[in-house]
C-alpha cells in the first residue's frame, strides 16, 4: 500500500549495507525518541530493534542509538523530522518523511531529487492520503480471522499482507496481515497482536494514498527510478506514493 514499489529490487538495497544500517539506527533512535526506550512499552521501537537484529546490527550499536534516542546517554538526539510532498513523474502524489541533522543541507538536496517531478507544488497533497497507524504482524496460525483480530486489536481496517508485499513475512509457514488504526492506538493495536501469537513487523505512522492512478509500463519504470532515488538518500526515512 503505497510501498510496494520498494520490494521489486529490495536485493539492491540490501547490498548497501552501510545504507541500510544507517537507516535502521536511525529508526531506533528516533522510535526511542517518541515512545521511550523500554521496549515492553514501545511497540514501534521493538519492530525496529527486531528489524536492526534480522540485518546484523550489534548489540551495542543498537544500544547505543536507544540511549541516544531516548536521552539517557551521555549523547542526545538531534534529528529534526521534516516532510516533503510533491509529485513523482507522470503527477504520482508523494510524500518523503525523512529526519536529518540539517535541514539547510536536505532541503536543497531534496530539490535536485525532485528535478524530474514538482516539489513543493502550491498547496500540499497530503489530502490525498490517509495520515493512519499501520500495524504489519504475522501468525503461524494458517487461516487467521484477519477481521476478529481486527476488531479485538482495535483496529480500524485490514488487509492480508504477503511475503511479496513484505518480506519481513516468511515466505511460508506464516499469514501476514496489516492493520489500519488510528494514530493513537498504534501501540494498543500493536500489543494485542503480540499477546495473541502475531509477531510485529511495522509499528508506525504513514500515509497511505486514497487512490492509485493507471500507468503504462514505460511510466511505472519511470515512477519506479523515481522512487528508488528518494529513498537512496541517507536522510529519507520513509517515501509514501500514489503507486503499487
Amino acid at each position: 500500500m503505497g510501498r510496494q514499489w520498494l520490494h521489486a529490487k529490495r536485493a539492491v538495497v540490501n547490498n548497501r549495507k552501510g545504507q541500510l544500517v544507517g537507516k535502521l539506527v536511525k529508526e531506533i533512535t528516533v522510535a526511542a525518541k517518541l515512545g521511550g526506550g523500554d521496549l515492553a512499552a514501545n511497540a514501534r521501537l521493538f519492530a525496529a530493534v527486531d528489524k536492526a537484529k534480522k540485518a546484523s546490527v550489534t548489540r551495542d550499536v543498537i544500544e547505543r542509538a536507544i540511549h541516544k534516542g531516548a536521552g539517557t546517554g551521555g549523547e542526545k538526539s538531534e534529528l529534526t523530522h521534516v516532510t516533503f510532498d510533491g509529485y513523482a513523474p507522470h503527477k504520482i502524489p508523494v510524500v518523503v518523511e525523512c529526519y536529518t541533522d540539517n535541514v539547510q543541507r536536505l532541503a536543497p538536496e531534496m530539490r535536485v531529487l525532485f528535478k524530474k517531478g514538482i516539489l513543493g507544488t502550491t498547496g500540499s497533497n497530503k489530502f490525498l492520503f490517509d495520515h493512519a497507524g499501520i500495524v504489519e504482524a504475522y501468525t503461524p496460525a494458517a487461516s487467521p480471522d484477519l477481521e476478529a483480530a481486527a476488531i479485538e486489536a482495535g483496529a480500524n481496517d485490514f488487509a492480508p499482507l504477503t511475503h511479496a508485499e513484505n518480506d519481513d513475512i516468511p515466505a511460508e509457514g506464516a499469514s501476514g496481515a496489516r492493520f489500519l488504526c488510528e494514530r493513537t492506538s498504534i501501540h494498543t493495536v500493536s500489543e494485542w497482536l503480540k499477546a495473541n501469537g502475531w509477531t510485529v513487523i511495522t509499528s508506525e505512522m504513514g500515509y497511505l494514498a486514497k487512490t492509485y492512478p493507471e500507468l503504462g509500463e514505460a511510466e511505472r519504470t519511470e515512477v519506479g527510478e523515481f522512487l528508488h532515488a528518494l529513498e537512496d538518500n541517507d536522510d529519507v526515512q520513509r517515501v509514501w506514493a500514489a503507486f503499487r
